[in-house]
């Protein structure tokens, strides 16, 4: 039962600390992606992933790091959301990491959009006095990614292993 919690719980909540964290202070921390990492190995060891499947995931992380880091390198995306990318490429696999980018990339396009004509606007006195909300208005500020990869992430979560492994059926009748 607490292997099933894990499993629904940890990686969702993991991604909407990260896009929290971006919405609120334009960062991610090192220690969400550590955490995102940590927790696939763990949860992969204890639910029997074989050594193979293994492999895989951490060839599509690696592989979206590099990618992410590219992008990084251009001025793209953050090194905080190229890191959680890569850190959610770990739980996915090939098998779902291209839905993850294109959710996560929908995502993104919509968000900035509407931070780009949010910040057409005059800010109203009321909410200047949020530092997060003025740093987010602000015209010079870059776009918290993490929010849409957060976004694609929990879109795509549900349809994983991960969560087709629980015994849903435990949870209901107690």
């Amino acid at each position: 039962m607490i292997l099933d919690l894990a499993r629904l719980l940890l990686f969702p909540a993991l991604m909407a600390f990260a896009a929290a964290s971006d919405l609120f202070t334009m960062t991610i921390s090192n220690r969400v992606s550590l955490a995102l990492a940590a927790g696939f190995t763990v949860l992969a060891v204890l639910s029997g992933m074989g050594a193979y499947d293994l492999l895989l995931h951490l060839a599509a992380g690696t592989a979206l790091l590099v990618i992410a880091f590219g992008c990084f390198a251009c001025g793209w995306i953050g090194g905080g959301d190229a890191k959680v990318a890569a850190a959610a490429a770990l739980w996915f696999g090939f098998g779902h990491l291209l839905n993850y980018l294109l959710y996560a990339s929908l995502f993104g396009g919509i968000l900035t959009l509407a931070l780009l004509q949010f910040r057409q606007w005059p800010l109203p006195y009321v909410l200047a006095g949020q530092p997060w909300l003025a740093r987010l208005h602000a015209k010079e500020t870059g776009i918290p990614y993490g929010i849409a990869l957060a976004l694609g992430a929990l879109m795509i979560y549900p349809d994983t292993d991960w969560v087709k492994a629980v015994d849903l059926a435990h949870f209901v009748a107690h």
